[in-house]
């Protein structure tokens, strides 16, 4: 818990498609849902506690946090992982999972980006 009682931690995530194993398509994708991620959400780099960044295995040409570096979030701790390569599974899949501190009864607003709306259909009428 934060310190100033009116904030609360709050973790919020999002996906995107990359067009290929190409380290500026990773980029690229990455940087399009991170902007996505900041604006919709209002977040700030220094709000921000950390961001984890999952990739299916068929990407590996680069890694997302240099498109989170490349935004400003230096320093924020960023670490990227492989997601569980499920038999059928989307491919080409960059997830992101952001923890932020905000004013207590923000709503969180997740971004599923392109194709990966079908990842999470439930949240699809908020997009």
């Amino acid at each position: 818990m934060s310190s100033n009682g009116n904030q609360r931690l709050y973790a919020v995530r999002g996906a995107v498609q990359a067009e290929s194993n190409e380290a500026e398509a990773i980029v690229t994708a990455t940087t399009a849902l991170m902007r996505e991620l900041l604006d919709r959400n209002e977040l700030a780099p220094e709000a921000m506690v950390s961001c984890l960044f999952t990739t299916t295995d068929d990407l590996d040409a680069e890694f997302p946090a240099v498109a989170a570096r490349e935004l400003g979030l230096e320093a924020v701790p960023l670490l990227c992982c492989r997601e569980i390569p499920v038999p059928g599974s989307m491919p080409r899949v960059i997830r992101a999972m952001v923890h932020y501190y905000a004013p207590a009864g923000h709503e969180t607003a997740h971004a599923y980006l392109g194709a990966t709306q079908d990842l999470r259909s439930d949240l699809h009428a908020a997009q």
